[in-house]
C-alpha cells in the first residue's frame, strides 16, 4: 500500500527518473523488469491485451520489488481510473489530454474529495479494508497524474493543461502528434518539430517535468533527451527489449553459423 511515492518526490524536484513499459501481459516479464534497475514501471492498458485482473497482479509484483507502479489507462475514464487506483497503482498516465478540462477530469478521478471526485471503495490499495484511513490520508498527496500531450490541440492548450492542480508531468506522444497534423509518422517534418519545440519551451519555462517514451532501446536516444532536459523518461518496454535482443543475437548467431 502506498505510504510514500519516490517518483512524486523526484517530479517535484524535476529530477531525472527512468522507467519502462510493460506490454507483454506477463508476470514473469514484470518480475524481470522489476529487478533490472528501473525506478518505475508502467502497466500499459492502452496498447496491450492486459485485463484489470492481470493489471493488479502486475502491480503486486512491481510494488513487491519496491518499484513505483503506474498504469497507462486506455482512456480518460473515471470509472476505469478509479478501479486502477483501487488495485494499487501509485499513479496514472492518461492519453489524449487536449484541454484543461481533460486534465481536471483525470485528476478528479485519482483524488478523493475535496481535491477530486473519486468514489470511495475498499480494494487492494486500501489493504482490503484494513488500511483505508491510512491510504486516504496520503493518496491525494502522493499519487501521480501524468498527461500525454499527443495532439496539436494539446500543444495549443498546454499552458492551461499544466496549470491544473494535480498534474505532475507530461509525456509527448510524437506519433499521434504527427497524425493530428496530417503527417502521420513524419517525425522530422518541420511542423512536428515546431510543435515538440513549443512543448519543450513551455515546460522548461514552467518547470514542468517533461517526458517521452524512447520506444527503440537506443542509449544514444536516451542521452539525446537527457541532454535536452527531459526528466521523465521511459526506456523501451518488455516486448521491445525482448524483440531486439532476440533479433540481434540471432543475426550474430547466423554469422557464426555461416562461417
Amino acid at each position: 500500500m502506498i505510504t510514500k511515492n519516490p517518483l512524486k518526490s523526484q517530479l517535484k524536484k524535476n529530477a531525472l527518473t527512468i522507467g519502462s513499459w510493460l506490454q507483454l501481459n506477463s508476470p514473469s516479464a514484470a518480475e524481470i523488469m522489476s529487478q533490472s534497475g528501473f525506478e518505475w514501471l508502467t502497466v500499459d492498458m492502452e496498447h496491450s491485451v492486459t485485463s484489470l485482473e492481470t493489471m493488479q497482479h502486475l502491480l503486486q509484483i512491481i510494488e513487491g520489488h519496491n518499484i513505483v507502479p503506474l498504469v497507462r489507462v486506455g482512456e480518460n475514464n473515471p470509472d476505469l481510473i478509479k478501479r486502477v487506483m483501487d488495485a494499487g497503482a501509485y499513479g496514472i498516465i492518461v492519453p489524449m489530454i487536449n484541454s484543461a478540462d481533460d486534465a481536471k477530469k483525470a485528476v478528479n478521478a485519482v483524488k478523493y474529495p475535496p481535491q477530486g471526485t473519486r468514489g470511495v471503495g475498499i480494494a487492494r490499495a486500501q489493504g482490503y479494508g484494513r488500511n483505508f484511513e491510512e491510504y486516504a490520508s496520503v493518496i491525494n498527496r502522493e499519487s501521480v497524474v501524468i498527461v500525454q500531450i499527443e495532439h496539436i490541440n494539446a500543444v495549443n492548450n498546454l499552458e492551461e493543461i499544466i496549470s491544473v492542480d494535480g498534474v505532475d508531468g507530461c509525456f509527448i506522444g510524437p506519433y499521434d502528434l504527427s497524425g493530428s497534423l496530417g503527417i502521420p509518422g513524419n517525425l522530422t517534418h518541420i511542423d512536428v518539430l515546431a510543435a515538440v519545440s513549443e512543448v519543450e519551451r513551455i515546460c522548461r519555462e514552467r518547470k514542468m517535468p517533461l517526458g517521452i517514451h524512447v520506444v527503440d532501446p537506443d542509449i544514444s536516444l536516451m542521452n539525446k533527451y537527457i541532454q535536452a532536459g527531459y526528466t521523465l523518461l521511459a526506456f523501451s518496454s518488455d516486448m521491445l527489449l525482448l524483440e531486439k535482443i532476440c533479433r540481434e543475437k540471432m543475426a550474430a548467431l547466423a554469422q557464426v553459423r555461416n562461417k
